[in-house]
């Protein structure tokens, strides 16, 4: 394994997140969340696409059938492959977006939101299917953050940022149990942000205002951590035909004296092997 990061895209992106690979056609989707904009990059060409969303997105996700399923300002919406945009579940609420997002094994959307001012208990995680049926599985969040199961699919981790905390459950049918703590992170290094699971079921950590990927145990032991040039690491996924090159979301707001590299898709080849992405079932 390698921890030599790379530049996959340089970008100016605000609030870069979400990263996540789209097997079906071989490439990475990201967002800018503050820029209103869903990226996507396919590492054999090279080729980019940006499509605008009017509002702010927290997270794009592949569907099943082809499109996307964003979590919106106002709440979840798709796009069909001919690029129609339609509403799935419309729920504005003022002063309050989406944010990270993940797809469960059965296909639903996890979808977590957030105040603007990050108010405790003000944002939610709810479990969405294609239908549109919604339930709250967390209604007394901060900043919803990272969202991942293990490999067997009977955990998900899960972050709410302010915590500085990565939490465990237990997962089955689509509902979750006996939250508890995976992982503590430090103050000084940062806040927690996205997160993603490998095929050995370690966790991937993204340190917000840490400038850092951990990795950790399936028994919460950090084992690894690769650095990176600028402070506000977002998230990660793995990705490419094998699943081994883990890209990296990074940020530039609220910095004084940005890194060039900042707000930039990083990629670290050959860090590891992930675990395949599920499409959303809607």
């Amino acid at each position: 394994m390698t921890s030599r990061y790379e530049v996959a895209v340089r970008a100016g992106a605000a609030l870069g997140e979400g990263p996540t690979w789209d097997a079906a056609r071989e490439r990475l989707i990201w967002v800018d969340i503050l820029g209103g904009r869903v990226h996507t990059y396919e590492p054999g060409s090279g080729r980019r696409t940006v499509r605008t969303t009017g509002q702010h997105v927290g997270a794009a996700k592949p569907r099943a059938g082809g499109g996307l399923v964003l979590n919106l300002r106002d709440g979840v919406g798709l796009v069909d492959l001919d690029g129609t945009f339609r509403w799935l579940h419309r729920d504005p609420v003022p002063g309050r977006r989406g944010n990270d997002a993940a797809v469960a094994p059965d296909g639903s959307l996890w979808a977590g939101t957030m105040r603007y001012d990050e108010a405790p208990g003000g944002g939610t995680l709810s479990r969405i299917t294609g239908d549109g049926s919604t339930e709250t599985v967390l209604d007394d969040v901060a900043v919803s953050n990272g969202t991942g199961w293990s490999p067997d699919g009977r955990l998900m981790y899960y972050i709410d940022s302010p915590t500085r905390q990565v939490d465990v459950f237990h997962h089955q049918d689509g509902r979750v149990a006996d939250r508890r703590r995976f992982a503590q992170i430090e103050q000084e290094a940062g806040f927690p942000d996205g997160l993603t699971v490998d095929a050995d079921g370690c966790v991937w950590v993204a340190l917000w205002d840490g400038g850092a990927v951990r990795r950790y145990t399936p028994d919460g032991e950090l084992d690894r951590a690769i650095e990176l040039p600028t402070p506000r690491v977002t998230a990660c996924a793995f990705g490419g035909p094998d699943l081994t090159d883990l890209y990296i979301t990074t940020a530039r707001v609220g910095l004084v004296r940005p890194h060039p590299l900042a707000g930039s898709l990083l990629v670290v080849p050959g860090a590891g092997k992930g675990l395949p992405h599920p499409a959303f079932a809607g």
